[in-house]
């Protein structure tokens, strides 16, 4: 077992650095290749979900799964390849956790990619469009492009993402 850092803050990890050990149990740790900002914005919705689940708020327990699955720490572990169903699910998590937080104002794709993919994020920007086109199927997220919705199937350019009406 390790610590955290060199200074022995935060909780004990393992030597691989994939857990914590909080309290001698081991839980996934938060994916460390998340900007700083964005792994800030799911923390402040996981909370604000645990608090929606004690005061036994409707979808409560779905928005805790979502934000924990967006950090890394449920689904697919993140230090395996970042590809498959697996990894659908966690890019359908970060955007409906970001539309979320940001439920007044809207997200980009690339803050999808950027919370999901690491260095390697650019790469993930046709999967990251090709999953938030099934939310919006889904009518769970709509995809507009200068403030106008639109299919992100068919739009060339920048769009950006906001809640849809069954989230």
């Amino acid at each position: 077992m390790t610590k955290a850092n060199d200074a022995g803050d935060g909780p004990e990890r393992t030597a691989d650095g994939h857990h914590v050990v909080i309290d001698g149990r081991k839980w996934r740790a938060t994916d460390p290749s998340i900007p700083d900002t964005f792994r800030q914005e799911l923390v402040d919705e996981l909370m604000a979900a645990r608090r929606a689940v004690k005061a036994s708020e409707p979808d409560a327990r779905r928005r805790v799964n979502d934000a924990k699955t967006a950090l890394g720490e449920r689904g697919t572990p993140w230090w395996e390849e970042r590809s498959g169903e697996g990894f659908d699910e966690r890019i359908a998590a970060a955007i409906r956790t970001l539309v979320r937080k940001r439920s007044e104002t809207s997200i980009c794709p690339s803050d999808v990619a950027r919370t999901v993919g690491g260095d390697s994020w650019r790469t993930l920007m046709p999967d990251v469009r090709r999953v938030a086109a099934q939310l919006a199927d889904d009518g769970q997220v709509v995809v507009t492009q200068k403030g106008s919705a639109v299919s992100i199937r068919d739009a060339r350019g920048p769009v950006r993402i906001v809640k849809g009406p069954s989230l």
